[in-house]
């Protein structure tokens, strides 16, 4: 029987990643995985990540990817010297680390060309699935693409959500506080995996959409 999962903000932990999905979920072909973005920055293997996701896709599985604030910072970083600075203040010197690269130019094209196919969201039954959230103050929040990867702090308007359920990361919240969303109409499932100084954080999180369970694993990289 397939499942179908999505995963928190991953920022370069690729042995927490492979963690997860090999020995706690332990994906199958016929399974669906949905990751929440923001690839890269702040942890130590932002390609492997990458890699991973791609390997996972060559061996035929499903692994679908929406586009965070941290991969869309990294994209615009060619643009000027300041948006270059902005990035790399929020881990994109750790990413350029990882690829072994001065710019985002200078990336090899297939790992350019991942980044551009990212989506700003999906729909799945009840689900929607976004990086941040949505802005509810506008008719139609779904044109918004922006705040879908950078909005904190929203507050739902349940006549434009109707039944169905947000799930989001971008905002690190400790384990127990991503627990006690069971039932609600806005899950975070981001567990602040790379902030493992915070008390709380420093969990990789994914969500069985099926069944709303979390399952969550501690950083371990090395």
């Amino acid at each position: 029987m397939s499942r179908t999962f999505a995963i928190g903000d991953l920022h370069g932990c690729s042995l927490t990643f492979r963690k997860l999905i090999l020995e706690n979920i332990k994906l199958q072909k016929e399974d669906e995985l949905y990751c929440l973005g923001d690839y890269v920055d702040r942890g130590p293997d932002s390609k492997g990540v990458i890699d991973f996701i791609l390997e996972l896709r060559e061996k035929g599985f499903t692994i679908h990817t929406l586009r965070g604030n941290h991969d869309q910072m990294m994209m615009d970083s060619d643009k000027n010297k300041e948006d270059f600075r902005h990035w790399l203040k929020n881990g994109g010197d750790k990413t350029l680390e990882s690829f072994g690269i001065g710019s985002y130019d200078e990336m090899d094209s297939k790992y350019k060309t991942f980044f551009y196919q990212t989506q700003y969201y999906f729909e799945i039954g009840k689900y929607i699935l976004v990086h941040a959230g949505l802005n509810f103050k506008i008719s139609d929040p779904f044109k918004d693409t922006h705040a879908m990867m950078w909005i904190r702090d929203y507050k739902v308007d349940d006549e434009k959500l109707g039944d169905r359920i947000i799930v989001h990361g971008h905002t690190p919240i400790s384990l127990v506080a991503i627990k006690a969303q069971a039932g609600s109409n806005v899950i975070d499932i981001d567990g602040g995996c790379v902030y493992t100084q915070h008390p709380g954080f420093g969990h990789l999180v994914a969500l069985n959409l099926a069944t709303q369970e979390f399952i969550a694993v501690e950083n371990c990289e090395l």
